[in-house]
């Protein structure tokens, strides 16, 4: 499994998959055994998403050596603060079944900086209590982490935000490779907008993926894994959970590479980072 060392110098798998609305019980078990069972070594939940359990269940049954995994979980937005952070990774490892996460991410900003500063702080206790290999944010804009970069001692490690073609996030990459954090895509497939045959991202990606023999979904992956973005594709069909692994064996061309940055249209299909009432505001 190809992997890229964060800032820390710890190897986090470039592909992983993406557990997001996969249901607790047989539907998440089988999902994480079967993507194990393919080759898959970084598995991504939160505390949000209600699996952890039946995730923590499958890499136990899988057999496969702890030191080989990547598991990351996520501090829920409603759970925001110093001892919220300290004490909700002990939760999740409980329901998990595991003595430590490889990255521990806030999950969403809150609109205040200050109680985003000091979830961080929380974080960095985490990180120096080895409960977490590494620890980072996810759906941080510039602004939010420019804030907790002010009162950080451990930089994050890791920002996960949407990326796809649609919304190809580069101002932030680019901010990102300044600071040494690595960038995560989650949503790669626009909750299925890119697969549209009406739509205006299909028939480009389409013939992209023609060149190459390849599916649509393929050629996105490729697309991130070429920029340097770890990707977090999320399927429950074992097919196409083969399928997205596969994209590890496709170079893409330059040009296709361009091509498909072209798309962007700075359009997001998830929450706005700066519109989230879910999150814990103060």
């Amino acid at each position: 499994m190809y992997s890229r060392k964060l800032s820390n110098g710890v190897e986090m798998p470039i592909l992983g998959i993406g557990t997001f609305k996969v249901g607790d019980g047989p539907e998440a078990y089988d999902t994480v055994l079967e993507a194990l069972s393919i080759g898959y070594r970084h598995i991504d939940t939160a505390q949000l998403y209600g699996n952890e359990e039946s995730v923590g269940r499958a890499i136990k049954d899988s057999n496969i050596p702890r030191e080989e995994l990547f598991i990351t979980t996520k501090l829920s937005a409603t759970k925001l603060g110093y001892q919220e952070a300290i004490d909700e990774l002990d939760i999740s490892l409980q329901k998990l079944g595991l003595d430590y996460v490889d990255l521990y991410l806030i999950h969403w900003p809150s609109p205040s900086d200050a109680l985003n500063q000091q979830t961080w702080k929380g974080m960095e206790v985490c990180y120096k209590n080895k409960k977490a290999r590494a620890i980072g944010v996810s759906n941080f804009k510039i602004h939010h982490l420019e804030s907790v970069l002010k009162i950080a001692s451990i930089y994050p490690m890791a920002n996960q935000v949407e990326l796809h073609p649609g919304l190809y996030q580069l101002p932030l990459q680019n901010y990102l490779n300044q600071k040494n954090i690595a960038l995560i895509s989650y949503g790669p497939f626009m909750k299925g907008e890119v697969f549209d045959i009406n739509g205006p991202f299909f028939k480009p990606l389409s013939e992209i993926a023609s060149k190459y023999n390849a599916t649509v979904a393929q050629i996105i992956i490729s697309w991130g894994l070429a920029r340097n973005i770890f990707m977090i594709p999320k399927s429950v069909t074992p097919k196409r959970i083969k399928e997205n692994f596969m994209s590890l064996n496709i170079t893409l061309d330059k040009t296709d590479i361009e091509a498909i940055n072209a798309l962007n249209r700075g359009r997001r299909v998830y929450t706005d980072p700066d519109n989230n009432s879910f999150v814990k505001q103060f």
